[in-house]
Parts: C-alpha cells; sequence; structure tokens
C-alpha cells in the first residue's frame, strides 16, 4: 500500500532562487545587448564607437553583476533561514 503513495516532489530551489535566477540572466543578457553592435561596413573604415564607455565600462560591468546574481542565487537558501 505505502508503494502506490505517492510522495511529495521537491524542487531543486524555492521560489526565490528561481526568481532571482532569472533576474540574473536578464541581467547578463542586457549586458551581452549593450556589448553588440558598433560595426563598420567598410572594412578600411575604423569606427571610434567601438571603444565606446558603454562597450568598454559599462557592458563587462553589468555582465559580471549577473554572473554574481546568478551565483547568489544559487547559493541561497532559504531553508536555513526558518
Amino acid at each position: 500500500m505505502k508503494e502506490q503513495e505517492h510522495e511529495k516532489q521537491e524542487f531543486l530551489f524555492d521560489k526565490i532562487n528561481y526568481k532571482v535566477l532569472l533576474i540574473g540572466i536578464a541581467v547578463i543578457a542586457l549586458g551581452f545587448i549593450l556589448m553588440s553592435g558598433g560595426g563598420s561596413d567598410n572594412p578600411k573604415v575604423f569606427n571610434e564607437s567601438v571603444f565606446d564607455f558603454r562597450r568598454i565600462r559599462l557592458a563587462p560591468t553589468m555582465v559580471l553583476i549577473g554572473f554574481g546574481i546568478t551565483i547568489y542565487s544559487i547559493l541561497k537558501n532559504p531553508k536555513k533561514a526558518n
């Protein structure tokens, strides 16, 4: 009889962990979107926008912050707080 009883399957993470994980992935995606563009159609013409603040400083910082958020969401243990 006990074999037929179904145990409630638990997820690896809680709901808050998945929300924070999705926020981290969105921040990483935003960083890569900010990094894109700035190319030139003609390879003989140099485009200065490659060295813009957005592509050199802001976008990599966003990607690193996103990785930090995802690592935090993986390591966060809400069951320990209870």
